[in-house]
């Protein structure tokens, strides 16, 4: 029997180090240790990263395929299906919008950038150029195209999530409109669910080694003391997605029934997974067992997850406005209250164009001030070397915003069994 990897343990429950939250803060501590003490050694641990997000992605287009298939296919009706998309898709925009606000309001308060007179011509344009090139191969036009696989096949090959959703739903879909003689397929596909959900307990307990191996990367590259070059703007934004996450998610948690404490809690080693690699994607097939686990209907839990990790990014679009107000700040440019309307609208776009983009955060961002042209887009080289000490941070606060949007639509739709003790009913203690 496989040890629990962060989940609810019953009474006599394993020792501490048999759990993978412990040896994860284990790994994140010694990589962080060695990234300090021997930054060239930690820099050369970065392939244990890497490796680890690599076969993390092996596994992701089985698990969503499997998940959203089985789910439809033993769903009460396809109206259902629609009414989630729906319910689903309002819940991203609102919360996505109010995340961007909340970015803008925090640097107007903080003004993390005010001061530092920055003459644009001064900056290094050209450590940015790559970014800005990727940003401007994304669109949203490119993107919906992007969401059509070559092939059926080929979804499961081209590392994008919403391929995977896309032949998922349609084969879910077929499978439910075929009904009774498709029931061997459906039998079939539950069974290697189970083979899937078992490979996965057994491949994230590769997620210490990884967590190390990306830590000792960031620590022995950017080396500690990149965080106080720019420590205004780094703890802003680490404080604005805290406060984001306690008081404007839990709030939507307390009144749909459950903690934001107790989920935070739940979810805890794959919140240090992602704090570790710096991705969420490698906590993604784990938070859709989780979510199961935690009351939340299949189907819903299929659909919510795979396609909030394109649509709803709170953590990025807090980022994108206050690093956009920030660089403004910095470089003495005033913008006017419909200049900065125009920002929020534009970045409420482009975080959906750029999404799936590798250094998504950063793309995004260039992105937008590329429309924006008031902003300079030379200003991104100020952040450039913190940047991914925040995508860390990004990472998080996306990971937690699509736990409780999914959460909250299945109590929506009434598909959420309040047996866990995330909710209020129920004992704490676990």
């Amino acid at each position: 029997m496989m040890p629990n990897h962060g989940g609810p343990v019953a009474p006599g429950r394993p020792h501490f180090w048999r759990l993978l939250y412990f040896w994860v803060l284990v790994a994140i501590a010694a990589g962080v240790t060695l990234g300090y003490f021997r930054p060239g050694i930690g820099a050369a641990m970065q392939p244990l990263g890497e490796a680890f997000i690599a076969l993390v992605k092996m596994i992701i287009p089985p698990v969503i395929f499997l998940t959203v298939v089985t789910g439809i296919a033993g769903s009460h009706g396809l109206g259902s299906l629609g009414r989630v998309a729906i319910k689903a898709f309002a819940y991203f925009l609102f919360f996505s919008t109010i995340a961007l606000i909340v970015g803008l309001v925090v640097s107007h308060i903080v003004q993390p950038g005010a001061g530092m007179h920055i003459d644009p011509r001064t900056l290094n344009a050209a450590a940015v150029h790559g970014y800005a090139e990727k940003a401007h191969e994304t669109s949203v036009t490119g993107f919906l195209m992007a969401i059509i696989p070559t092939t059926l096949v080929s979804a499961f090959t081209s590392g994008s999530i919403l391929q995977v959703l896309f032949v998922a739903v349609l084969f879910g879909v077929a499978l439910a409109l075929v009904g009774e003689p498709a029931r061997p397929v459906t039998d079939l596909l539950e069974r290697l669910s189970l083979v899937v959900f078992r490979l996965v307990s057994i491949v994230m307990w590769a997620a210490p080694v990884g967590a190390f191996g990306a830590m000792a990367f960031t620590i022995g590259r950017y080396g500690v003391g990149t965080l106080w070059s720019l420590g205004a703007l780094v703890a802003t934004f680490y404080l604005t997605s805290l406060i984001f996450v306690l008081v404007v998610l839990g709030t939507v948690a307390a009144l749909t029934g459950f903690s934001i404490l107790k989920l935070l809690r739940y979810l805890k080693a794959e919140l240090l997974l992602v704090l570790g690699t710096s991705s969420s994607e490698a906590a993604l097939p784990a938070l859709i067992e989780k979510l199961q686990r935690a009351g939340a209907a299949k189907d819903v839990v299929g659909v919510i997850v795979p396609a909030g990790y394109s649509f709803n990014l709170d953590g990025t679009n807090i980022y994108m406005t206050l690093a956009a107000l920030f660089i403004a700040q910095a470089t003495g440019v005033e913008l006017t209250l419909g200049e900065q309307i125009g920002l929020l609208l534009v970045a409420m776009l482009s975080s959906k164009g750029a999404a799936g983009v590798t250094g998504a955060g950063f793309v995004t961002l260039a992105a937008t001030l590329a429309i924006v042209p008031k902003v300079p887009l030379a200003g991104m080289a100020l952040i450039l070397g913190v940047d991914r000490f925040m995508s860390e941070c990004r990472s998080l606060t996306n990971f937690v915003g699509n736990a409780v949007a999914t959460l909250v639509v299945a109590r929506w739709e009434g598909a959420l069994g309040l047996s866990n003790p995330i909710y209020f009913n129920f004992d704490p203690d676990f």
